[in-house]
């Protein structure tokens, strides 16, 4: 990302020789004359660092008061440069709030080397010690920017899902290498122009060109499929999902880990702030979103919104499939106790959980009903919660359950297993 200077000076021809001492392709220098302009672009672009010359009206340490105090979340490098070269004037500018003093007049070579070496310093300092890369403020400051730009870019959400309970049964050890692969996989298709951050452990932000946007998700969605397996064991490979502990006794069915990607452009749609922005990363990369392998989506011009939906309802609906009457009534009054609703007839209604009990040791006859719900596209995405009285965890997740849960079992803890899953339905 390039990085951003503003220089606040109201006089022209040093303004302008500075400028052109610090502009690259690398930095760009904004200028101001005045604090109304200079705070517009401070909220705009974010800067990196801020010189301020004493050529202002104000006092200059004031002023430099005044703007570490309008800046304190971003927390930009800030540099007075005077042509006083007092002991005390250097104190009180430097008690004030800002991070260097420059007297002038100025040395070229110096002043230039100065400044990269506090850009430097500024970048260092956001950058994520696993990744080496740049954190999410400063990915976030990325995204700012790009909203005043008037270039064509894409914005890239890439998260690697599953992720936590990749880490949870694999080790942080183990994650850690997946994501620095990964890194490796991403770094490997973009360019010296492009921009990649990190916005969470699992979460990465990519600025490339617009037209390349497509051709960079698919490369990183086919490459994370093909290098994903052999971060798994080979147990986990042949039975095709991981197992999460629960508890001591309970076990957890969760997908392999799989990369979905959102992308955004300005081709179409303008937008007027990084709020906005946001949203929209968000909801594609929620949309490209499929629960057992790498996809991506690109945003496209919408070709009607005029009475459109894209709010999506909250699911709290509840099935149960008790064959003891004594608990199954025990288990709708707890639950309705808890805000949910519990269906009987679900011809209209898709439950986001169905606790089911697997039935008797001879029989089993949950277990057939758990492969037809699983099989049946209606209740694809719900969570599928299997309780039994034979202790067999991997029968039960092997029939598609989503929760193995062996009677007897706490009440709570299958509450706090409900809350969960309701959650994760909704997400």
């Amino acid at each position: 990302m390039q990085s951003v200077t503003l220089l606040i000076d109201k006089r022209r021809e040093l303004s302008t020789k500075y400028k052109k001492l610090l502009e690259t392709p690398t930095n760009k220098v904004l200028v101001s004359k005045n604090l109304i302009t200079a705070m517009k672009i401070i909220q705009d672009t974010e800067p990196d660092l801020i010189i301020i010359s004493d050529s202002i009206d104000n006092d200059l340490s004031d002023y430099c008061k005044k703007i570490r105090a309008l800046t304190y979340n971003m927390r930009p490098v800030i540099i007075a440069m005077s042509k006083s070269s007092e002991i005390d004037d250097r104190l009180k500018v430097l008690e004030n709030g800002a991070d260097d003093f420059i007297s002038e007049p100025v040395n070229s070579e110096e002043f230039v080397m100065r400044i990269k070496a506090h850009l430097r310093r500024e970048f260092e300092s956001n950058l994520d010690t696993k990744k080496l890369l740049p954190n999410k403020n400063y990915s976030l400051r990325a995204l700012k920017r790009i909203t005043q730009s008037k270039a064509n870019w894409a914005a890239m959400l890439v998260t690697i899902d599953n992720f936590d309970n990749y880490k949870e049964t694999y080790t942080e050890l183990a994650s850690d290498k997946l994501v620095q692969t990964f890194c490796a996989i991403i770094q490997s298709a973009l360019s010296k122009d492009d921009y990649l951050g990190t916005i969470s452990d699992n979460e990465f932000l990519v600025i490339t060109d617009m037209y390349k946007a497509d051709k960079v998700a698919n490369f990183l969605t086919f490459a994370f499929e093909s290098v994903s397996p052999k971060f798994y064991s080979n147990e986990d490979i042949s039975r095709g999902y991981m197992i999460l502990q629960g508890d001591e006794f309970a076990g957890r069915r969760s997908e392999f880990i799989h990369s979905t990607i959102g992308v955004v452009t300005n081709e179409f749609n303008k937008f007027e702030n990084i709020t906005q922005l946001v949203n929209a990363l968000v909801q594609t990369r929620n949309m490209a979103h499929i629960p057992t392998k790498s996809n991506y989506l690109i945003e496209r011009p919408k070709i009607t919104a005029e009475g459109a939906i894209t709010e999506k309802i909250y699911n709290n609906k509840i099935k149960i499939i008790e064959p003891d009457e004594a608990m199954n009534t025990l288990l709708k009054t707890i639950l309705e106790l808890q805000g949910y609703e519990i269906i009987d007839d679900d011809n209209e209604n898709i439950p986001c959980v169905i606790i089911l009990d697997a039935g008797d040791v001879e029989t089993q006859k949950g277990l057939e009903i758990c492969k037809e719900l699983k099989q049946n596209s209606k209740y694809s995405n719900s969570k599928l919660i299997v309780t039994s009285i034979f202790h067999d965890k991997e029968t039960v997740l092997n029939c598609g359950a989503d929760l193995y849960l062996p009677k007897p079992y706490e009440l709570t803890n299958l509450v706090k297993w409900v809350a969960d899953f309701v959650k994760e339905f909704n997400r």
